[in-house]
């Protein structure tokens, strides 16, 4: 009798369920799809090295910007309106990237990319939410899930392969298709709600401000400042100084507004508060591998894009083999066991690439990509049911949007903690390195006269100027060792941060029970 209270999904409901969680495809892949072809792109559009990072950074500070105000802005032009409107704008400023010919032309376009199809992720998960009944929430929280895990992890791919196989701008023209069938989607199977212009006088517009200030200000610190060198370079103080005063503002006026365009009260509900601290850790722990292992593989290997994208296919494919049974394990075991278990197998395979050498390559990553691959779904889809089933129906827009906002911030700050963490640990190690091999002197002379014979032997170079390239030769190894011991750091950092993250299960309840698994 329980089951029959529930009412079924539509086919219309499964199709609008459908379409969301494409856009969120679309959305999560563009971010990481053109870091492999940057090199290809800057070439295009006449863009430096340190100009054309500005490409992923303005996608993911619009990004960030437009998740929070996506729940309001969707009650009032309805989100049927709201998202077909935002697909065409997005398909738009995809064409525009990749007809881009300079800088300022793919920054400008890049940001409305970010801007539009930020829409997508908190709204995916809302049409979830909203479409689907307790009992088949599990399957579609599972198909956002391969937006979360599984996109970033073949975005590297899919960008070296249409860039080695076509050209860098179909990186952008291929959004032109899944565009299409979304639009479509959302028309058929979303219902027409009336739209509430009105409100938009009422709207909080000091703290929307704010917050795009100083939120745009903190994600543009965190991507620039690593190859700015942080405060040393203006933008990056100006930045800092801006996030510092406008972040906090934002939180203040959000606490104490009547009608704040985000509820950021729901961060008094415990378990929701703890379910989006794990949802930061995981963003941390999810793009800060995804970003490692490629830096690693190029800079130890030498490899390129598409060897790089054979690597993290073994982190994606699996997951598409697994992602099916989460919804069946969650109807029969402890949504906080899952997810345990998923962040200990995340742990366990970060622990794995702690011991790396400058030998390992695809044959020894493989093992811990998939450990990684196995871990991944059984977080993200039962972590989402966990910030969702805390929160009453009316709250869970917002929800779902902060939910999504902390694991992007903790993306884009586990990047940045990172990439600077891997040049602090390289100066130590090489540091080390050198003092012991200036306490074994003999060992060290040894070695330079060795790599000179050998010099000298090959090149018919002189003895002065062969030992001089010997010793260049044994300083490139030194720095070539502790690159990998600092990329070992980075993964051991990675695996005791999510070992932590397990603690706050304690802190969350269970979701409520579909009526088939009451009865």
């Amino acid at each position: 009798m329980a089951r029959s209270q529930e009412k079924e999904p539509s086919f219309r409901d499964w199709v609008a369920v459908f379409g969301a969680i494409l856009g969120a495809f679309m959305a999560v892949l563009d971010i990481q799809i053109t870091n492999a072809s940057l090199p290809d792109i800057q070439g295009g559009i006449a863009a430096s090295l340190d100009e054309g990072t500005w490409i992923s950074t303005a996608y993911l500070v619009a990004e960030i910007v437009t998740i929070p105000l996506t729940p309001w802005l969707s009650e009032i032009f309805s989100t049927r309106r709201y998202l077909i409107g935002n697909c065409i704008l997005f398909l738009g400023f995809s064409v525009l990237c990749g007809m881009s010919t300079s800088l300022g032309m793919m920054i400008v376009c890049r940001t409305g990319q970010g801007f539009t199809g930020g829409v997508f992720i908190p709204t995916a998960m809302t049409i979830v939410l909203r479409c689907l009944p307790l009992s088949k929430r599990p399957m579609g929280l599972a198909l956002f899930g391969v937006t979360a895990t599984f996109a970033p992890a073949i975005g590297p791919t899919v960008g070296g392969w249409l860039t080695d196989t076509l050209s860098w701008h179909w990186i952008f023209y291929i959004n032109l298709i899944p565009g299409a069938v979304l639009i479509w989607a959302i028309a058929y199977g979303l219902r027409r709600d009336e739209m509430h212009l009105d409100r938009l006088w009422r709207g909080d517009w000091l703290g929307i401000a704010c917050m795009a200030i100083g939120f745009g200000s903190l994600i543009t610190m965190l991507e620039e400042g690593e190859r700015k060198d942080w405060f040393g370079d203006p933008l990056i103080r100006d930045t800092a100084i801006l996030a510092a005063i406008f972040i906090p503002a934002f939180l203040v006026i959000e606490f104490v507004h009547k009608r704040p365009f985000i509820n950021l009260r729901l961060f008094k509900d415990r378990a929701f508060a703890s379910a989006s601290a794990m949802g930061f850790l995981m963003g941390l722990a999810l793009y800060g591998t995804v970003y490692v292992l490629p830096v690693y593989l190029a800079q130890i290997q030498g490899y390129d894009a598409l060897q790089i994208g054979e690597v993290i296919m073994w982190l994606g494919l699996p997951q598409l083999a697994i992602f099916p049974l989460v919804p069946l394990v969650m109807r029969h075991i402890d949504t906080r066991a899952i997810v345990g278990f998923g962040l200990l197998l995340f742990a366990v395979s970060c622990f794995m690439n702690a011991y790396l050498t400058h030998d390992w390559a695809i044959q020894q990553l493989k093992w811990s990509q998939l450990v990684r691959a196995a871990g991944q779904p059984f977080i993200i889809t039962p972590l989402s049911a966990l910030a969702a089933g805390s929160l009453p129906q009316r709250e869970q827009a917002a929800g779902s949007a902060i939910f999504n906002i902390m694991r992007n911030l903790g993306g884009s700050v586990g990047i940045a903690m990172l990439a600077t963490f891997i040049t602090f640990r390289e100066h130590y190690h090489f540091s080390v390195i050198g003092d012991r091999l200036t306490q074994n002197s003999l060992q060290a002379a040894s070695l330079v006269a060795k790599f000179t014979q050998a010099l000298t032997t090959q090149t018919l170079a002189g003895a002065p100027a062969a030992h001089v390239r010997s010793l260049a030769q044994v300083s490139r190894l030194v720095r070539r060792e502790a690159f990998v011991m600092a990329f070992s750091d980075c993964f051991f950092v990675l695996g005791i941060a999510l070992a932590i993250s397990i603690l706050a299960l304690f802190l969350t309840r269970a979701p409520p029970q579909p009526p088939s698994a009451a009865g």
